[in-house]
């Protein structure tokens, strides 16, 4: 029995969300699905995080035990040809046998896309959110400056599970603009629920002038401080790496 770990990809327009859940379509549904097709008789998976209903992935990655005679590339092989779509195992290697996805995990990044058109663009806002009039790059990237180091973003949103705290450090964030196509990256030891979603809202609102950026300095500067409200579209976001020790 060996342990595998496997990046993952998905369009999650159609789906629930990462984990399973009971009445709800999931990726973690599909790859288990996957896997008993294939003869895995685990219970559960392995994943390095929840992402949201909607959210997308390039570099989701899931760990779990299984008896595999062949190749790497054939399991890659089998579990793709078992998966819908909109799921594909991009890679697969094999992993230590306590390997673990999320603990192990030392940061993840996220991107969120944005296009700033007048009229809707159905072709590209399956995977961007569409803003109009486009925000002022140079104020957001102001703000994407101030994310960057170990703040209390309990201001931008709530722990996963009970029982951890609500600081985090944050390695790198900025914005990129091609045309009007506006890009955020940011990269973190770990992220509350709902935080990058908080985090770009916010952002926008700023680089639209409708609120100041002394509300993103305050929040940052005290913790405890009342949430910050809005949330950007789930859809133009994407877990696009997850960073292990070599």
């Amino acid at each position: 029995m060996e342990r595998y770990q496997i990046i993952l990809g998905y369009d999650g327009t159609a789906f629930g969300g990462m984990q399973r859940q009971m009445n709800a379509r999931t990726i973690q549904g599909e790859m288990e699905e996957a896997l008993r097709k294939i003869g895995w008789r685990g219970s559960s998976l392995l994943a390095a995080g929840r992402t949201d209903a909607g959210v997308h992935a390039s570099g989701q990655v899931v760990a779990f035990d299984h008896h595999w005679p062949h190749s790497l590339a054939d399991l890659r092989s089998a579990l793709n040809a078992n998966l819908p779509p909109e799921i594909a195992v991009r890679q697969v290697r094999e992993a230590a046998a306590d390997f673990h996805p999320r603990f192990d995990a030392l940061a993840r990044t996220y991107e969120y896309r944005i296009i700033s058109q007048p009229v809707r663009d159905p072709l590209r806002e399956r995977f961007a959110w569409r803003v109009w009039p486009q925000p002022d790059f140079n104020l957001l990237q102001t703000c994407a400056g101030l994310l960057v180091g170990e703040h209390d973003f309990s201001a931008f949103g709530t722990l996963p599970q009970e029982g951890g705290g609500t600081i985090r450090l944050v390695f790198q964030a900025g914005w990129v603009k091609e045309g009007d196509t506006l890009s955020f990256t940011v990269t973190a030891n770990a992220f509350l629920y709902h935080m990058v979603r908080r985090l770009v809202h916010i952002q926008v609102e700023i680089g639209l002038r409708n609120k100041p950026l002394s509300v993103l300095e305050q929040a940052l500067r005290t913790p405890g401080s009342e949430m910050i409200q809005g949330l950007a579209p789930s859809h133009g976001l994407f877990l696009t790496n997850v960073t292990y020790p070599e």
